[in-house]
C-alpha cells in the first residue's frame, strides 16, 4: 500500500501557486490509517516515551493514536487563546508576518520524553516553535515525526537538533 496515493493535491489551495497536500483520503481509510500509525511505531526510536505533542490542528489526529499506542499522554499545542490554563507562549515567523503557539506549563515534566507530531513538515517555523515550548516545559524531545514532508521547502533545516521522520515525502 502506498500512502502517497492517499494524498490528494489540491491547486491554488490556499491560494494561488500553492498545491496542498489534502491527507482526508488517508483519514478516510482504516486500512491506511493503520498503516501509517504501524510505520510510525517502527521508525521510533527504542526509548519510552511519557507524551506525545500534537500540533493544531491536524497534527492531532495521529498524535492522539500514537500516544494511545505508546501508553503516554496527549498534549496539544494550540494558537493563542484555545487553552484554559497558564501556558508558555512562543512566537515564530511565517512568510508574511508572525503567528503563535501555546502549551499548557504544567503539560510536561522535566525530564520527560517527548514526541512531536504534525500532519506536514513545510518551512519548519511552527515545529521549531513547537520544540521550544517543549524545551521550555523541560521536556526532551525523542523525534519530530510528520506525515507529509514538503522537503523542497527545506524544513528539515529548522530541525537539525532533533531526530526526524516523515512518512510521505515530495522534493
Amino acid at each position: 500500500m502506498n500512502l502517497k496515493s492517499y494524498v490528494r493535491e489540491v491547486p491554488d489551495f490556499p491560494k494561488k501557486g500553492v498545491s496542498y497536500k489534502d491527507i482526508t483520503p488517508l483519514l478516510l481509510d482504516p486500512e491506511a490509517m493503520d498503516l501509517a500509525v504501524k510505520l510510525f511505531m517502527q521508525n521510533l526510536p527504542h526509548t519510552n516515551i511519557d507524551k506525545v505533542v500534537g500540533i493544531e490542528s491536524r497534527g492531532f489526529f495521529f498524535a492522539t493514536l500514537l500516544a494511545e499506542k505508546l501508553k503516554a499522554g496527549f498534549i496539544p499545542v494550540r494558537k493563542p487563546g484555545k487553552l484554559p490554563h497558564n501556558t508558555h507562549r512562543e512566537d515564530y515567523e511565517l512568510e508574511y508576518g508572525t503567528d503563535t503557539l501555546e502549551i499548557h506549563e504544567d503539560a510536561i515534566k522535566k525530564g520527560e520524553m517527548v514526541l512531536l507530531h504534525d500532519d506536514v513538515l513545510a518551512t519548519g517555523g511552527t515545529a521549531a516553535a513547537t520544540c521550544k515550548l517543549i524545551e521550555k516545559c523541560g521536556g526532551e524531545i525523542v523525534q519530530c515525526n510528520f506525515l507529509v514532508e514538503l522537503a523542497f521547502l527545506n524544513g528539515v533545516d529548522k530541525l537539525k537538533n532533533y531526530q526526524v521522520n516523515s512518512l510521505i515525502s515530495y522534493s
